[in-house]
């Protein structure tokens, strides 16, 4: 057995070409740009939460019906992250950049006929292609900046990248407030009071308004693809590992990776829950009665606890436990969803919020304690943990269904429930390697 804080050794990873080799090369400066691409792409993640109540107007959907969305987006995850991991094992970190991107820039441009068609499964199929991109990001991106630096700090640098995810996340609602949710001809309540010409009509102009944003954003994506391909040439080759071949599923047998693959499940899952249904939730009349576009903007608050929770946390987490600052953060998302869930009112509403920051440092630090020791075969363990994002589209269906039965927010029982588990991950990884040890 090795122990939790057990390391590879630096010459078994800069033989591989891994992340650490970029680092005994000088390339540290490339952090900065990896600040960019997070920045990036929590810009486009977070629109998903944006068109949802957009989509579910425009074809009159029902909760369980719109989260589909999330369910398709995230549903990526599990089909392209195994694959991912082999291939950018193979190609190395940076050209991994390049074809995520490219595939991400991809989905955007598939918002036009999907829009031109008016029908809600291309729509899910464009979201199914830009989670795909991302799902190859994610693969590539997050153990590139854990390996530029020393393994203690990889939490904390994670984090510091995460944050510029979460600013991306947090301007993103105000963008897709202003140029989507307050842009085009309204759908009455009841469609049914309108001829089918004009609902078909008001529904086509609807669904036009989701096509700039997608666009400018697919542009910006193939300009960054441009910038790290050129950027490949003054970097160290991290081409592939000759240790690492396959999709690597026989490093499940270590339980901190398979254990953090569950938290990692349990936590997107109810952060994405959470951040999908909430233009829908405070726009209820016990809660906040706010209006689409406000709640839109009030979104901005959510992702920004995330933002304002991983700036402190990158700090922060150089002096404390991962495992710890993880179980205190789940353990105080849990408690204020609770009280949300049992009040109502601005209580009801700024506590839900609240949960936002308490998110901050979940996903970093998880991501980075299961991929803790993996050494050459980083990149596939990477694959194996994002398939674990596929908790996006299971939970948040879950969550639509049961608020569809029993009202939205009794429904939040089930992110609760999501992050009791992952305070328990948290907890356990602190009693060292007989709780979550690292198999041979």
């Amino acid at each position: 057995m090795v122990a939790l804080g057990g390391t590879p050794a630096d010459g078994a990873t800069r033989r591989a070409g891994g992340p650490a080799s970029a680092t005994a090369s000088g390339a540290g400066w490339i952090l900065p740009f990896m600040l960019a691409l997070f920045f990036t792409w929590g810009l486009a993640t977070v629109l998903v939460d944006i068109i949802t109540p957009k989509l579910k107007s425009l074809f009159s959907l029902s909760y369980a019906e719109a989260t589909l969305t999330q369910f398709c987006f995230f549903l990526a995850y599990a089909v392209i992250s195994l694959p991912a991991g082999a291939v950018v094992a193979r190609i190395g970190y940076i050209r991994g950049l390049v074809l995520g991107l490219l595939v991400m820039a991809l989905g955007g441009v598939l918002f036009t006929p999907a829009a031109k068609i008016g029908l809600y499964p291309l729509f899910l199929a464009a979201l199914f292609v830009m989670a795909s991109g991302i799902a190859v990001l994610q693969v590539a991106a997050n153990p590139l900046v854990t390996g530029l630096g020393p393994p203690e700090s990889a939490p904390s640098r994670l984090t510091l990248a995460q944050t510029f995810n979460s600013l991306g996340t947090t301007v993103g609602p105000a963008v897709g407030a202003w140029a989507i949710l307050s842009r085009g001809p309204e759908v009455p309540a009841d469609p049914a009071s309108l001829s089918p010409e004009a609902l078909a009509a008001i529904r086509q102009a609807q669904a036009a308004v989701l096509q700039t944003p997608f666009l400018v954003i697919a542009g910006g994506l193939a300009g960054l693809a441009a910038l790290f391909w050129c950027l490949r040439r003054w970097l160290p080759e991290d081409g592939g590992s000759a240790e690492a071949k396959g999709i690597g599923l026989d490093l499940l047998a270590r339980p901190r990776l398979a254990l953090g693959a569950l938290a990692i499940f349990l936590y997107v899952g109810a952060e994405v829950s959470i951040g999908t249904l909430m233009v829908s939730y405070l726009a209820q009349r016990q809660v906040l009665a706010a209006s689409p576009e406000t709640a839109g903007h009030l979104l901005s608050v959510y992702w920004g606890g995330a933002l304002a929770g991983r700036i402190v946390g990158s700090v922060a987490l150089r002096r404390v436990r991962g495992g710890a600052a993880l179980a205190a953060c789940a353990l105080a998302a849990g408690l204020l969803a609770a009280l949300s869930a049992l009040t109502g009112g601005t209580i009801s509403g700024w506590s839900l919020l609240a949960v936002g920051l308490a998110n901050s440092i979940m996903f970093p630090t998880i991501f980075a304690m299961a991929i803790e020791g993996l050494g050459p075969r980083m990149a596939q363990g990477a694959g194996i943990v994002c398939v674990a994002i596929v908790g996006g589209a299971v939970v948040p269906v879950i969550t639509g269904a049961l608020a569809d039965r029993i009202g939205l927010q009794p429904a939040l029982i089930a992110p609760i429930a999501c992050y009791a588990c992952v305070a328990a991950f948290g907890l356990a990884s602190l009693r060292g390697p007989k709780a979550v040890g690292a198999a041979a």
